[in-house]
């Protein structure tokens, strides 16, 4: 781990802060993970027996140990009274309250803003959902929903085959506009001493990162085209393969590193072509470069081909698989994988947030609490005796 990495024993950001999180799947832990990082306290209200996100199995495994690491876990029955009214002195005091269930649910429980708000007047209270206030707003939504409703997935993938993005790319960012909605709030309580609610939704999220599409409509009068058949801005701006059949992506996008890759690669003649001195000169002749810029870098082996380009300055990238993340060189010296202990004991890395505060890299480590494990530690924070404990404990109010 780089020094920039290390702790140096100086207070996070939000250390002071608590946060009481009552969410499940992706989109509302990923709140709490970005503030638990910047040092908040999360306290995640789950289920008796532990949120059903800890079991998902397939592409749904990851979900719980990415966005629930460093955060405290109590296990309250919120079908009785008693399990309500435990999480309701949560709620009192806490700084933050985060919740992404649907729409209603937690009024009905007495959960709401409206009525946390009556005894807790400086409390934040962030609602993720599928859809802001609106026609859609009552409607269920998932991830892929909304990339399918907001042209996402139509960009993404080819002409007729829409394709959700290879990650849970909405919902991950949903997440990140909530605490981004939760620091302002914190911010304007600065100056207000009163809290507010605040809303960030997946189709609106959705919407947000396809603007620029949109903005292009705007522009040139014409609709965006899938990415697989879109007209690109550069003519050199693709992935080749290589030798050894790997493959590699290029980008040439500027007049200065056309004349570099030329250059590197001895392409002399390319060089001295007047008609291919300008971006918009290769734009217009693309469809006869690239197959020889191709056949030129099939003429290397990923491994030769590689420093080659890491002299040019051009962009370019090996393709690369999660999996690798494990292993690569920059993030292991950088020390973007934080160490994480899996709820089973086992250890692993997993990314941590990916910004650095005055050249550090902000993080708690990485632990992932079992089921209810905080649960009498925070009891006995909200002031309940050791009787009152068991008591609860015994008629499963609190797992």
């Amino acid at each position: 781990m780089s020094e920039a990495s290390k702790s140096t024993g100086e207070p996070l950001p939000l250390q002071g802060i608590r946060i009481v999180e009552f969410t499940h799947m992706v989109m509302g832990p990923a709140v709490g993970a970005v503030l638990v990082e910047l040092g908040a306290e999360v306290i995640r209200v789950e289920p008796i027996g532990g949120d059903s996100t800890r079991a998902l199995l397939g592409s749904g495994a990851g979900y719980f140990p990415m966005y629930n690491r460093n955060k405290k876990s109590i296990c309250l029955n919120l079908k009785s009274p008693e399990g309500v009214a435990v999480a309701r002195r949560l709620c009192d005091a806490a700084d933050v309250v985060v919740e992404n269930f649907r729409s209603g649910a937690m009024e009905r429980l007495g959960l709401g803003y409206d009525s946390l708000c009556q005894t807790n007047s400086r409390l934040i209270y962030c609602s993720e959902k599928g859809f802001l206030s609106g026609p859609y707003e009552d409607r269920t939504a998932l991830d892929e929903v909304t990339q399918m409703m907001g042209g996402l997935a139509y960009m993404t993938g080819p002409p007729g085959r829409p394709l959700r993005a290879g990650t849970s790319v909405i919902d991950v960012t949903g997440g990140m506009f909530g605490a981004i909605a939760v620091l302002a709030a914190l911010q304007q309580r600065h100056q207000t001493g009163r809290g507010q609610k605040v809303s960030s939704a997946l189709f609106e999220t959705t919407v947000y990162l396809v603007g620029q599409h949109m903005a292009q409509m705007a522009v040139t009068g014409q609709p965006a085209k899938p990415m697989p058949v879109r007209i690109s801005a550069w003519a050199i701006y693709d992935v080749f393969e290589t030798a050894d059949n790997d493959q590699v992506f290029v980008g040439i996008v500027s007049d200065g590193l056309w004349e570099k890759f030329c250059q590197s690669f001895g392409l002399a003649d390319f060089a001295a072509d007047e008609s291919l001195k300008t971006n918009s000169q290769r734009v217009l002749q693309r469809e006869s470069l690239l197959p020889k810029v191709r056949a030129i870098l099939k003429g290397y082996t990923k491994a030769n081909l590689i420093p080659l380009l890491e002299k040019t300055g051009l962009p370019f990238a090996p393709i690369g698989k999660p999996e690798e993340m494990f292993d690569d060189p920059h993030l292991a010296a950088s020390g973007g994988l934080g160490e994480t202990t899996l709820p089973d004991g086992r250890k692993t890395r997993l990314p941590i947030l990916p910004i650095e505060m005055d050249g550090k890299r902000p993080s708690q480590g990485g632990r992932l609490a079992s089921a209810g494990e905080h649960g009498e530690e925070i009891l006995r924070g909200l002031g309940l005796a050791e009787a009152e404990i068991a008591d609860l404990r015994d008629r499963k109010v609190v797992g």
